[in-house]
């Protein structure tokens, strides 16, 4: 039996004993087991091809769950309050971002005018009114409602890219849309969240649309800058931004967890699923608001990708400007974690039905990515 296998074995000896302690009224003290179970479960990943995608999805469920074990570490260090942290890292992120970018991404335009819009405008209406309408319809508090409107109106992320790739969906539309969607968040996320989450929450629109710029344009355009004039000159840098980012992400989603652990352990479950339904909705609706302009099947695969992945980092970090991180934070939090295992999910059923159409412009769209 190898590593992989062992390691399965091993998680489930810890799932067990963390359920029967559940059982005898102990759990306040299966974190250890827990946090042991998801861990093993990400090394046994490690061992599948098919799984291996799920690996880092798996480790942020072991850091939530010392999160919400152990809060006090990750709340402050030696009077550091950690949640300082989040605005940077999300900086640092952005900048990624515009690493593994360039100018070519917005010549998607010209090249898919139709595509585009229908992408764009899409992201911008199915999410915010599906979070909306989902923050409407359940108890929540008003800052956590108000959170489930925030991620709607957040701008595509880099992880949809990814998952348009594995999905044998088209690459190039899905860069352009996320760089559109991206450059547009500044004016366009601010006026839904008033329009839409100022029914929950007061919304100041300048100040989240400084935000915005601050935490998302600028970094965006010094890694466009970076990308343009010393991109593969620095190779242990271009290898080391997408480490970077995952920890980067994990440790934000860590944060607000500790930060909201009492509101996540008394509605979490509800929120998770709320959550999970705006995701699988936002796919489900991306893809047919392709087939109603009569897209191709590439094409309506990456709007529905588009739509349902969301940027949940620049939205955590919103809510921290708010300073509402343990409330309207966690939707974000959630979303987070979730859309990369649904995604995951959905680029390998994709992935295995592939489109007969097929074009050069993914190989080098890829190729623009690495470097």
């Amino acid at each position: 039996m190898n590593l992989y296998k062992i390691s399965f074995v091993a998680a489930l000896v810890c799932v067990i004993a963390a359920i029967v302690m559940f059982a005898n009224g102990s759990g306040a003290n299966a974190g250890p087991l827990l946090i042991a179970f998801f861990v093993l479960v990400a090394i046994g990943f490690r061992g599948f091809a098919a799984l291996k995608g799920f690996t880092y999805t798996v480790t942020i469920f072991a850091a939530v769950t010392m999160a919400l074990y152990y809060p006090q570490f990750f709340i402050s260090w030696n009077g550091f309050t950690l949640s300082g942290l989040i605005k940077p890292l999300i900086m640092l992120i952005m900048f990624g971002m515009g690493t593994s970018m360039s100018v070519r991404d917005f010549a998607g335009v010209v090249k898919m005018p139709r595509g585009v819009l229908i992408g764009v405008v899409s992201h911008f209406i199915i999410m915010p009114l599906l979070g909306f309408t989902l923050a409407k319809l359940t108890s929540f508090p008003p800052e956590i409602a108000a959170g489930i409107v925030l991620v709607g109106c957040s701008p595509n992320g880099t992880a949809s890219n990814v998952i348009s790739f594995l999905a044998k969906a088209n690459l190039a539309l899905s860069v352009t849309i996320t760089a559109v969607s991206t450059m547009l968040a500044p004016f366009v996320t601010p006026f839904l969240m008033k329009l839409l989450a100022g029914a929950f929450i007061e919304i100041n629109t300048l100040d989240m649309m400084f935000e915005i710029f601050q935490m998302v344009i600028i970094p965006i355009g010094a890694g466009l800058l970076f990308n343009h004039f010393l991109s593969g000159k620095l190779g242990w840098l271009d290898k080391a931004m997408p480490l970077v980012s995952m920890f980067g992400i994990a440790f934000i989603i860590v944060i607000i967890t500790a930060a909201g652990r009492d509101n996540l352990l008394s509605i979490g479950p509800a929120l998770i699923l709320v959550v999970l339904i705006h995701n699988l909705c936002g796919y489900t609706l991306g893809y047919w608001s392709g087939r109603l302009f009569k897209m191709s099947e590439r094409d309506c695969r990456t709007i529905a990708i588009e739509v349902g992945m969301q940027n949940a980092g620049m939205a955590s970090g919103l809510a921290k400007a708010m300073g509402k991180m343990a409330t309207v934070g966690l939707a974000p939090a959630i979303f987070g974690p979730l859309m990369n295992s649904t995604g995951s999910i959905l680029a390998s059923y994709w992935h295995n039905k592939p489109v007969k159409e097929q074009d050069g412009t993914d190989e080098e769209t890829i190729t623009t990515l690495k470097h």
